[in-house]
């Protein structure tokens, strides 16, 4: 009776170390199998049969057989070698990672006989730990030979991580700048600006964009253009924030330049026109005095177009700006005779808000001489919009009169109808109509959307202003 619960105690150990998922081994002090588990031929490829009775040095490498030393020896003296990872060799001679623990095996006196080993097969783990290796060298690489300076920073905006160029440039270490570290390399005229700018995209989630200096570890500043966009969890939820700062010094430096030198050009054009004005006087004097205003009006709206363009950097210039500019040189646009009516977002091209500027002068001039600004009630409104017509965006335009004198068709065209019409014509692409109405002259303009030359046209296409 007696027996009976050690014999049910043994077959229910034995049956947990034949079942067990890791490989359970027992051996003596000088190394030999005493015993061999099922998961341990699973692990090593090596029957009981094959290991019982023999060295468990025939899975331990050559360059490992230390180890086995060093661990019979801590069995010895009682102690448990606590896990640890290490080789193993399979029956084929293929190395495979365990991790092992060690323990004493003690009689009934407690002298110790021999050691039980634990070894759990670590394939799984290497092979994600190797490929997680490979992501983390692969990002390294990627991030530290961008050209950019890079970061990274949690949900608060504590930032915890930078790339090597953005160290190489400023000479700091991570210490230094992690969390709010950063705004030491800011310059002092800047960097509250900064603070602020950025808190508020750390507070509401909305992507970062600013321009700024940055000390480098000479101690001088350069330019950089940063951008921040925030990394969000499936519930939408930010979880951290990807920023970079592009050195843009020496494109500002070159803006800088071209700007100084479009405003020498546009300096001298200026003198050249007048010169040319004085040459008109100087030349038709008394002889022709509609003659000489009419060319000095004109060269007065196209250098009021080269200003603006110079102003806008050549790039591009806004219908609202050309309208004004031009009208303001026959009418004051204060007493509310002339109506503007469209988006102050819109802007041409050279060439056409060139073409445009014209035609709106000329128009103007006549409305000042012959039409609705020429009386004290008429009016005039200049509308456009950006709408789609057959599935295109286009640009329509109208300089609408009303409340003017009664209108009379001219017998003939002249310049000022080929300002009017064939130059936005040519230089837009647009159809142009201009129609004499008896009760004030409507002129119309058709023209594609490339002649923008900003995606505000967009926004305003689809909002309908």
């Amino acid at each position: 009776m007696q027996g009976q619960p050690d014999t049910f105690r043994d077959a229910h150990l034995a049956a947990i170390v034949n079942h067990s998922s890791d490989a359970i081994v027992s051996k003596d002090l000088n190394g030999i199998v005493m015993s061999w588990n099922a998961a341990a031929e699973r692990l090593f490829d090596i029957p009981a049969a094959d290991m019982i009775g023999n060295s468990i040095r025939r899975i331990i490498p050559a360059d490992r057989q230390g180890e086995e030393d060093a661990i019979l020896a801590r069995v010895r003296g009682g102690e448990l070698v606590p896990k640890f990872e290490t080789m193993r060799l399979r029956a084929d001679g293929t190395l495979i990672p365990v991790a092992i623990t060690v323990s004493p095996i003690r009689d009934a006196e407690g002298t110790i006989i021999g050691a039980s080993k634990i070894a759990n097969d670590l394939r799984e783990q290497a092979t994600l730990r190797a490929e997680l290796l490979q992501s983390r060298q692969r990002f390294e690489a990627l991030a530290n030979n961008i050209p950019q300076l890079a970061w990274m920073a949690d949900r608060e905006g504590w930032l915890f991580w930078y790339n090597q160029r953005w160290y190489d440039y400023t000479g700091t270490t991570l210490d230094e700048m992690q969390g709010w570290g950063w705004r030491a390399v800011h310059h002092p005229d800047h960097v509250d600006r900064v603070v602020e700018h950025v808190q508020r995209s750390w507070d509401t989630g909305e992507p970062w964009t600013d321009t700024f200096p940055l000390r480098g570890k000479d101690g001088d500043y350069r330019w950089f253009l940063t951008q921040a966009q925030p990394l969000r969890d499936d519930n939408g939820e930010v979880i951290l924030w990807c920023g970079t700062n592009t050195d843009i010094t020496e494109e500002r430096e070159t803006n800088e330049r071209i700007r100084l030198l479009m405003n020498e050009v546009n300096h001298r054009s200026r003198n050249i026109m007048a010169t040319i004005q004085a040459i008109i006087q100087r030349t038709v004097g008394d002889s022709d005095p509609d003659l000489v205003d009419a060319l000095t009006r004109r060269i007065s709206a196209l250098s009021a177009n080269q200003d603006l363009l110079t102003s806008g950097n050549w790039i591009g210039v806004t219908v609202a700006d050309i309208a004004q500019s031009q009208i303001l040189h026959v009418s004051d646009i204060s007493e509310g005779r002339v109506e503007f009516d469209g988006p102050d977002d819109v802007k041409l091209k050279p060439a056409a808000a060139e073409a445009l500027g014209l035609a709106i002068h000329e128009l103007a001039t006549n409305a000042a001489k012959y039409g609705a600004l020429s009386n004290a009630k008429g009016r005039v409104a200049l509308r456009w919009r950006v709408e789609e017509r057959d599935g295109a965006a286009m640009l329509d335009l109208e300089w609408r009169e009303r409340d003017g004198p009664p209108v009379v068709s001219p017998t003939r065209s002249g310049f000022g109808t080929t300002i009017i019409k064939r130059n936005p014509a040519m230089a837009m692409r647009a159809q142009v109509t201009l129609d004499y109405a008896p009760d004030g002259v409507v002129w119309r303009v058709l023209a594609p959307a490339d002649v923008l030359a900003t995606a505000a046209s967009k926004e305003a296409l689809q909002t309908g202003d």
